[in-house]
């Protein structure tokens, strides 16, 4: 009998132990899958922000070309005093100035349409957040001495003033008329410190 006490007391050592290990392996396994869930998780956050980051360095660098590109010409790219202000009334004074150089050189207005911030325009594709951009298009009526006194006041305008496109048709009923249509690229942009850079390397004004 004491052979056999012996031997069960082992046994019930073996059992308490092996209760003790399977115990602790359940309480320690949901541990370890939820250490290594995490550390997954934080892998993914990681390689998330890595890529965020990467991309906002691209966008940056690409943003900071287009600011470097207005640095060296005598145009400044213009700055409303009220920054905050909507589309409809951000170009105001632009818009207002290109109408009233359209009217002083004796040019009529057939007709004329606008479009906010053209997405083949690299100010709108890398800095939609500072710079806004409209086209302003014209259907006009004139002859050829006025029409060149608008391109010429055009050139000489203190802001920057893109002309995207001018084609100039003679008048079937009367050659000295012409019919032009005329594109302009307005800038605007909201960032107070850019206001003393200039313009460089920036789309020539084509007439």
């Amino acid at each position: 009998m004491d052979k056999y006490s012996r031997y069960k007391g082992v046994a019930i050592f073996v059992i308490v132990l092996i209760a003790l290990l399977f115990g602790a392996y359940s309480v320690i396994q949901p541990m370890i899958v939820k250490k290594q869930s995490l550390e997954a998780k934080i892998e993914k956050k990681k390689q998330e922000l890595s890529k965020a980051n990467n991309d906002l360095r691209i966008v940056q660098a690409k943003i900071k070309k287009i600011k470097d590109s207005i640095s060296g010409s005598q145009k400044k790219i213009y700055y409303p005093v009220e920054s905050d202000l909507g589309n409809d009334t951000l170009f105001f004074t632009l818009y207002n100035d290109v109408i009233e150089m359209v009217h002083t050189n004796g040019v009529k207005i057939k007709s004329i349409d606008y479009n906010y911030n053209p997405e083949s325009d690299e100010f709108v594709k890398f800095g939609r957040d500072v710079y806004f951009v409209c086209d302003v298009n014209m259907e006009l009526v004139s002859n050829y001495v006025n029409l060149g006194k608008l391109i010429q006041d055009l050139y000489q305008y203190p802001y920057y003033i893109k002309i995207n496109e001018l084609t100039v048709n003679p008048y079937e009923k009367d050659k000295k008329v012409l019919i032009a249509n005329l594109s302009l690229r307005l800038y605007a942009h909201t960032a107070p410190d850019d206001t003393a850079e200039m313009v460089s390397e920036m789309p020539k004004l084509n007439p």
